[in-house]
């Protein structure tokens, strides 16, 4: 096997193995540490002698004998965790704990932005670097950041009841499609999208989704990332300016992505309960059903974000209906809608709640208010692409 082969192998198995040992020892730091020896030395290894036959197994006996070689250099400060380890050190599990590090990575007592970096550093194995990169924070930082986050899973505790799960799984959820949505719309900087953030968080839903194959909520998110995904080289131009869904080319999405995305979310229907993942998925798809933007059901997107509305009610629902009651009821129907939103705090003054009604209130030939919106919508982003497209549009209704 090429050493490329060998290190797409590891990558695939490091949350695997990574799992497992925190599950048995408790320690997340020390079992990375004893993880990333073990992949050294298969990366070492295996391209020269071959992969073993149990590769997962030979990971795992490998990190657990290297994690006990840690305790043995520190016995004094860790005598009582250096007799549990080796006492049960001989038998490593050959299990795949990916699952219980994700949940461990979300853990409740850690923040959003904390549980995104731990999830993208311990399952998606990305380096520091990148995450913090990707986020366009200094690297010490989110080295700063990662570390805190397991000092504060080490004091909570490892482990969590089974009762914990489905609760703790929506968590999971939650993190990785603010990682994709990170991805998709980068929040600051001057690229509209973070192809590298959104493809690592649909191969996450991915392997979540191979493992709870029947759970319709993971089904949804994977078909909602994957029929957004579809369309990312339609949404900006070739110099890098923002295309919104109304103008741009159908033809370049990607019809092997929307084709799945459309079988998942048909999928995660057909459960007895509804969810606000399969709900979306089922809004992308009618998106995605219509050849051109004219042929959009508006009224089936409306009626999916009103049951949306009714069972995860926040504002980013309702602004995202005042744009489908527009298209069915007119402009001034979507204004009145989006008035509602004026009080709360966390709209107020949001681009996008500013963007979206400018858009309607030149739909509605209010132009000097249209003018105004998209002047304070471009300020109030921090993405450079949202400003130029915001600005552009300011300018051409003041003309």
């Amino acid at each position: 096997m090429s050493a490329a082969s060998v290190e797409d192998l590891l990558r695939e198995l490091v949350p695997q193995v990574l799992g497992v040992l925190v599950r048995r020892y408790g320690q997340f730091e020390g079992c990375e540490d004893a993880v990333q020896e073990a992949v050294l030395a298969a990366s070492q290894q295996w391209p020269v002698e071959g992969v073993p036959n149990n590769p997962r197994g030979w990971l795992s006996t490998v990190a657990s004998r290297r994690y006990v070689d840690q305790l043995r250099s520190d016995q004094a400060r860790r005598e009582r965790e250096l007799a549990n380890a080796v006492e049960t050190a001989p038998e490593v599990p050959d299990t795949d704990d990916t699952l219980h590090l994700l949940f461990l990575c979300c853990h409740p007592t850690l923040t959003p932005a904390s549980q995104t970096a731990l999830t993208l550093r311990a399952v998606g194995g990305l380096t520091t670097a990148e995450i913090a990169r990707a986020f366009l924070v200094p690297e010490g930082t989110m080295a700063a950041r990662i570390s805190r986050a397991k000092q504060r899973i080490k004091a909570a505790g490892s482990s969590f009841p089974g009762s914990e799960e489905p609760g703790r799984l929506q968590v999971v959820l939650q993190v990785l499609y603010l990682i994709f949505n990170e991805g998709y719309t980068a929040s600051s900087g001057s690229d509209l999208h973070r192809a590298d953030l959104a493809h690592e968080a649909i191969r996450l839903v991915r392997m979540v989704h191979a493992r709870l194959p029947d759970d319709s909520e993971v089904t949804g998110l994977l078909a909602l990332m994957l029929l957004t995904h579809a369309r990312r080289t339609a949404r900006t131009t070739p110099s890098g300016d923002l295309v919104p869904l109304a103008e741009q080319d159908r033809t370049t999405w990607d019809r092997a992505m929307l084709d799945e995305g459309t079988e998942l979310a048909k999928a995660s229907l057909a459960g007895s309960a509804l969810g606000p993942y399969q709900l979306q998925a089922a809004i992308a798809a009618t998106h995605a059903d219509a050849a051109t933007a004219e042929e959009t059901n508006w009224r089936q997107v409306h009626a999916l974000y009103l049951i949306l509305e009714r069972i995860a009610h926040n504002p980013v629902v309702t602004l995202n209906r005042a744009i489908a009651l527009a298209e069915v009821e007119g402009p001034r129907a979507g204004l009145a809608l989006l008035s509602t939103l004026d009080s709360d705090e966390r709209m107020a003054r949001h681009h996008r709640l500013l963007s979206v009604r400018a858009h309607l209130l030149e739909k509605a030939g209010d132009l000097p208010g249209a003018y105004e919106n998209y002047r304070l919508a471009a300020k109030a982003t921090a993405s450079i692409a949202e400003k130029r497209y915001l600005e552009s549009r300011a300018a051409q209704v003041r003309e």
